[in-house]
C-alpha cells in the first residue's frame, strides 16, 4: 500500500514514526551510504589492513565488520592465542568505532541552508502528524527540519533540553535520539547538545573542535545489539528514550531500516510495548530477495504484532 493508505486506515489511534537511515539517504544517498562512509573514512596505522578485511568480507558496513572482529576476538581467546594478536583486534574495533564517527561528521553538511526551504517544509508535513518521533539516526537532517525558523507547517516538538542545552527528561518530551547524535554529547554537568552559538559556530564546527580535542558526541555504534543494550543503559538520556519506546501504544510506523539483527534490542522493545500495529517501509521491488527477506525479518522481530509495509517511495519525505 502506499504510505497515505496506511496512514487513513488508522484512524484516530495514537501515532508514532521511527526513522533509520532510509530516511538520510532519501535526501542524499552519496553522503549517508555505508559505501560513501567508507570510502572518506580515515583508520590511520590501520588503514591497509582495515581495508583489507572489508574487501574480504565483500562489505562497507562498518558494524558488521566490527562484529566479525568480536567474533575473531572470541575464537583466539578460546585457542589461548598471542594476547598482542587479540589486543590488536580489539584496538581495531575501536579504529573503526572512531572512523565511523569521525566521517559522519567530516562529511556532513556543514549547514542548514544546504537543505532548501521546500525540503523542510515536505519533511515536517510528513512527521507533523506522529505523537511521537524516534531516531536511529546521527546526522542533524531532523535536527535542523524541526528547529528551522518561520516555516510552514508549524512544528512544535519537545526534545527534552532546557536551560543551558542540557537535557532533563520532562514528560512532554517527543523526540528522541535513541543512539544518539552528532549534537549531543556528555559533561559533567549532565548530557547537554550543541546548537548555532553566539560566536557564530555552526553545530558541526562544534563537533570537530571537540573531536580534535578527544571528545566525542553520543554515539551508540556498538556492532551487535547486545553490546548496544549494554551502552544504552549505560546514558541516562539514551536508556530514557529507549524506555519511552518500549512504553509506547497504538500505531508505529517505520521508515528506512533494513531490520538487520544488530537492532534487534530495538525491536524487542517494540515487541514489548503495547503497540499493535507496525507500518514497515519498503524501498524498491518488494519481491526482490533483499526485500522479501526483510519482510520476513521484521515479521520474526515484531513477534505478534500486525505488520503491514508500505511503498517507501510514496511518503513525500523531502519533496
Amino acid at each position: 500500500m502506499t504510505f497515505e493508505e496506511a496512514f487513513s486506515s488508522i484512524g484516530d489511534d495514537s501515532r508514532s514514526i521511527l526513522l533509520a537511515n532510509g530516511f538520510s539517504q532519501a535526501w542524499n544517498k552519496n553522503i549517508f551510504s555505508y559505501k560513501s562512509l567508507f570510502s572518506s573514512a580515515e583508520f590511520g596505522e590501520r588503514e591497509q589492513v582495515i581495508r583489507r578485511i572489508f574487501d574480504n568480507f565483500k562489505t562497507y558496513d562498518f558494524e558488521k565488520i566490527m562484529k566479525k572482529l568480536i567474533a575473531t576476538e572470541d575464537v583466539l581467546k578460546i585457542y589461548n592465542a598471542d594476547p598482542g594478536l587479540i589486543q590488536k583486534v580489539q584496538t581495531d574495533q575501536e579504529v573503526i568505532k572512531n572512523a565511523l564517527i569521525e566521517v559522519i561528521s567530516k562529511t556532513h553538511p556543514e549547514l542548514p541552508h544546504e537543505v532548501t526551504d521546500s525540503q523542510y517544509v515536505s519533511v515536517r508535513k510528513f512527521l507533523k502528524p506522529f505523537d511521537d518521533v524516534f531516531t536511529l539516526n546521527y546526522d542533524l537532517l531532523f535536527y535542523w527540519a524541526r528547529n528551522k525558523d518561520r516555516l510552514e507547517p508549524d512544528y512544535e516538538t519537545d526534545d527534552g533540553f532546557r536551560a543551558g542545552r542540557i537535557w532533563e527528561g520532562p514528560p512532554t518530551q517527543n523526540v528522541h535520539f535513541l543512539h544518539g547524535g552528532l549534537h549531543i554529547y556528555d559533561t559533567q554537568a549532565g548530557v547537554k547538545k550543541h546548537a548555532f552559538n553566539d560566536q557564530g559556530e555552526s553545530i558541526i564546527e562544534q563537533v570537530k573542535w571537540n573531536m580534535e580535542n578527544k571528545r566525542f558526541p553520543t554515539f551508540v555504534s556498538e556492532p551487535s545489539h547486545e553490546r548496544k543494550r549494554v551502552r544504552i543503559q549505560h546514558n541516562p538520556y539514551l536508556s530514557y528514550c529507549f524506555d519511552r519506546l518500549g512504553g509506547l501504544d497504538g500505531v508505529l510506523f517505520i521508515y528506512g531500516h533494513s531490520f538487520d539483527a544488530n537492532d534487534r534490542h530495538i525491536f524487542d522493545q517494540i515487541r514489548w510495548s503495547r503497540v499493535y500495529r507496525v507500518f514497515v517501509s519498503v524501498y524498491g521491488d518488494e519481491d526482490s530477495e533483499e526485500n522479501t527477506l526483510m519482510k520476513g525479518r521484521a515479521q520474526a522481530y515484531l513477534g505478534a504484532h500486525k505488520v503491514e509495509f508500505f511503498k517507501a517511495e510514496s511518503a513525500r519525505i523531502w519533496r
